[in-house]
């Protein structure tokens, strides 16, 4: 008799988000670990091109012209020529869950030769609580085999919503260009066993190309900024978005993971094209760091958008001395989140703060 075929976790709750300029040849090596789930491209660059996608999957495609038709003005929010532009696909979603992945990521090997099923894992830590307000020394005590440690206090035991879960990659690093470029031939070939909920209060740098997150309760704070066509800063897109979400999480009591599920990362992107995008945010995030790091926001705060509005006014009244870029970047906060929530006319509430996580915040 034929085993019927196991159902893949949250099929219908979840969308994967992929940007792209280019034809997606890469999904056939995701086949057996995409195929059931439901895609949304955001392609990037000329609206003319055609970009092919692998026959059997189900998905929806959204170009430059599409943007501009769904929001109208509000498309300025949303960026060009850069894989920023992902965040668009967050937004018209009507998923829980949101798995995004960029497409020179393929799947790794774990040590003992299997293919590892980047998703799944993904699925894993965000259905599983997170511990921020206590590091447990046996890493993430919700997997198999692993548990809090003794001193590990029982309060703090239930931990809090997963809102993040932030993937890491094998072969080419995540550098930035001034490493790339001290470093050509560095590749990483070290795979950790381990998952971690990144403390309260603690920043760290976002990578997008291996991200996953609770749509419903962190959504809107998953902005990638302004990058690319006509700013004056590339790169920075991933950073933006986890220093926010991150000050946002913290204030919510709300739990960021960090470590499995890896992927392969395939090919290393130019350094000195790199360098371009990124010199003014190499020295400008000399004094980004420190704005997030004493960032608070009120208690009145209780929603993502009414964190992210809050945010967007202390970035165009403490950065906006930095450069006028963050002025402009300001307004386009206020406007990702008026866009949100027109297409998302339901979001206001159902990201109002749980009750659970209210209250290991305020402690």
């Amino acid at each position: 008799m034929a085993s019927t075929p196991s159902v893949p976790l949250l099929k219908d709750e979840l969308d994967i988000v992929i940007p792209t300029i280019r034809n997606l040849d890469f999904l056939e090596m995701w086949r057996p670990f995409f195929e059931k789930y439901h895609l949304i491209i955001v392609q990037d660059g000329d609206p003319t091109k055609v970009i092919k996608v692998p026959e059997g999957y189900d998905y929806e495609l959204y170009n430059r012209n599409d943007i501009n038709r769904i929001l109208g003005p509000k498309a300025s929010c949303i960026s060009f020529k850069d894989s920023a532009c992902r965040c668009f696909g967050y937004m018209v979603s009507k998923k829980k869950y949101i798995y995004t992945i960029d497409d020179d990521c393929f799947v790794a090997k774990d040590p003992t030769g299997k293919d590892i099923n980047a998703l799944e894992q993904h699925i894993k830590n965000l259905l599983s609580p997170s511990s921020p307000f206590f590091f447990n020394t046996l890493y993430d005590p919700y997997r198999e085999g692993a548990d809090f440690v003794r001193g590990y206090p029982f309060s703090l035991r239930e931990g809090v919503p997963t809102a993040v879960s932030h993937g890491l990659w094998l072969n080419i690093p995540d550098y930035d260009a001034p490493t790339q470029l001290v470093k050509p031939l560095e590749r990483n070939t070290r795979y950790v066993d381990a998952v971690m909920t990144i403390p309260k209060g603690t920043l760290f740098p976002m990578c997008g190309m291996n991200l996953a997150f609770n749509r419903e309760i962190i959504g809107p704070a998953m902005y990638f900024g302004l990058m690319g066509d006509g700013q004056p800063i590339g790169r920075y897109d991933d950073m933006w978005a986890g220093w926010c979400t991150k000050v946002i999480c913290d204030h919510l009591g709300l739990g960021v993971k960090t470590g499995l599920p890896y992927i392969w990362h395939s090919k290393a992107s130019n350094p000195f094209v790199n360098l371009k995008k990124e010199y003014k945010g190499i020295y400008w995030q000399e004094e980004l760091i420190p704005f997030f790091q004493s960032a608070t926001l009120p208690k009145d705060c209780t929603t993502v958008q009414k964190c992210y509005i809050e945010l967007s006014k202390q970035v165009k009244a403490k950065l906006g001395k930095v450069d006028d870029y963050f002025i402009k970047l300001a307004d386009a906060m206020v406007t990702w989140i008026e866009a949100w929530d027109e297409l998302n006319p339901s979001a206001e509430k159902s990201t109002e703060l749980p009750n659970g996580a209210a209250a290991a915040a305020a402690k």
